[in-house]
Order: structure tokens, then C-alpha cells, then sequence
């Protein structure tokens, strides 16, 4: 399989460093950037870079387009609408398919991801989704990509990239504003401030290791840890109290609802 990037930024430089570390071979993956210092950042894979499509975008079995959504439908315009049998991944936020089978010509081997940040050391997790017209060797091609920067969920229906988006895409962010509230906390509280950064850090990596080493849910797990009378039921009724759950679904449901504004702001021709 040979592998073409539209774009060499932060997440491309993710996949195509899991890609071979996972053994790909670097000869077989080709990058189309423009911005030099990322020209320079990719140089150190020893994979081919270019600043236009060339014979390698050609040739290239997948194509992955991760240029910024903003820049996405100019950037296509670059190709001249050669796609052959490509497959085409986007790891683009908001970009629907339609969208990019419109400006790709009509092309419909397309793939839509949204992968999260902590892709950058290979511990993200992506949700993708898949048109019919996509076979399922395309799809494990597909998988293959990603798989290389962590977890991978397909979905049954385009509009729940949005969904994803709203709890991983974002959710590195929410982590590190608790994160943040802990240590915050932990400050006032009389603790120095090295201090208070390592007990927020390390409760909430703890945390995340004792869940994915576990057989047991979130829920559970909490169930677990909270005594009947004791600190953390206290701080659990606080919780309640203030309707923390309804709290954060209002704000995930605000986030899908951006998502899908983005979408038609993005789709406009």
C-alpha cells in the first residue's frame, strides 16, 4: 500500500510516525506540504515530500487529506480531480463526505475520521465512518492508517462524528480543565504548586490505567472507591447536587450542535 498526505502538519506527522513504527515502509508514504518548517519536521521520517502533488501523489494507493478544514477545498482544487480508485481518508473536523465528494469530482471511496490529540504519542483513539461504496478491504486500509496513532471506532452513521468530536476529539480538553480544578484547588488549599500539578496529574493518569486494565465500567470502579459516609460519597453528593451530569450533557450537546453548524458553514460553495 502507498500512502500520499495532503498536509504534513501535527496529525499527519502522528500517523506517519506510528506507521513506521509499526514497520511501513517509509519509501511508500509521500507528503504534499507547502510551510517549510513542517517540510523540515518530515524530513526526519526520510519519507518523499513535495510542495505539489507529483508522480508519489499519483501512484499512491490512500490518500489522506490533513489540511486544516478551512483550507481543505482549495487544497483538493490542487489535485486536478485525478483520484483513479484512490481511497480517500479525511481527518478534516466538520468536513462532510458530501462535501468532499463534490469538490473530489464525485469521487466516493471516502472515509471520515476524528482522531484526538494524545494521537501525537501514539494513545489516541478515532472514530471513523465509511460510506456503503466502501469496501471492507478499503475500510481495513482505512484502519490500518489510523490504528497506527492508537483505538479505533467505526460508526453506523456519518452524523455521529459529531458525536465523537463532542467526547474525544474534545475530550482531551475537558481531562486537562479537571485536571486544571484539581490543582487549582489543591493550590488554595495550601499545597505548593509543583505539587498540586503531580497530584492532579497522576490521579487522573492513575485513574485512566486502573479503568483500562479493568474488566469492570466507569461506574463500577467508582462504586468501588466510594464508602459509604466517607470523602468521596461527600464529594460524589456535591456532585449531584449540583447537577454536574445534566451540566456536562447540556455542554457535550452544545458542542454536537457546533459540530453540525461547522459542517454547513464548511459544505458552503
Amino acid at each position: 500500500m502507498k500512502i500520499a498526505f495532503l498536509g504534513g502538519g501535527n496529525m499527519a506527522n502522528a500517523l506517519i510516525g506510528g506507521l513506521l513504527a509499526r514497520g511501513f515502509d517509509a519509501r511508500a508514504i509521500s507528503v504534499i506540504e507547502v510551510n517549510p518548517a513542517a517540510r523540515e519536521r518530515l524530513a526526519a521520517h526520510r519519507v518523499r515530500v513535495s510542495t505539489a502533488p507529483d508522480a508519489a501523489t499519483g501512484g499512491a494507493d490512500v490518500l489522506v487529506l490533513a489540511v486544516k478544514p478551512q483550507d481543505m477545498r482549495r487544497a483538493l482544487a490542487s489535485l486536478g480531480g485525478a483520484m483513479g480508485g484512490k481511497l480517500v481518508i479525511s481527518i478534516a473536523a466538520g468536513v462532510r463526505i458530501a462535501s468532499l465528494s463534490r469538490w473530489l469530482g464525485g469521487h466516493r471511496k471516502i472515509v471520515r475520521c476524528m482522531p484526538n490529540t494524545p494521537a501525537l504519542i501514539a494513545a489516541g483513539i478515532t472514530g471513523l465512518y465509511a460510506p456503503p461504496g466502501v469496501t471492507p478491504e478499503e475500510r481495513g486500509r482505512a484502519e490500518q492508517v489510523l490504528a497506527a496513532a492508537g483505538e479505533v471506532v467505526w460508526l453506523s452513521d456519518e452524523r455521529l462524528i459529531d458525536v465523537v468530536t463532542a467526547v474525544s476529539g474534545n475530550g482531551p480538553a475537558y481531562v486537562f480543565w479537571f485536571m486544571e480544578q484539581l490543582a487549582a484547588f489543591a493550590e488554595r488549599s495550601g499545597i505548593g504548586a509543583p505539587e498540586a500539578q503531580r497530584l492532579a496529574l497522576h490521579t487522573v493518569l492513575g485513574a485512566a490505567k486502573l479503568a483500562a486494565g479493568s474488566a469492570e465500567p466507569p461506574s463500577m470502579l467508582r462504586r468501588n472507591v466510594t464508602s459509604k459516609g466517607g470523602t468521596t460519597e461527600a464529594a460524589l453528593k456535591a456532585f449531584d447536587a449540583e447537577q454536574l451530569a445534566e451540566r456536562l450533557a447540556r455542554a457535550l450537546e452544545a458542542a454536537v450542535r457546533r459540530g453540525g453548524e461547522l459542517g454547513d458553514e464548511l459544505g458552503k460553495d
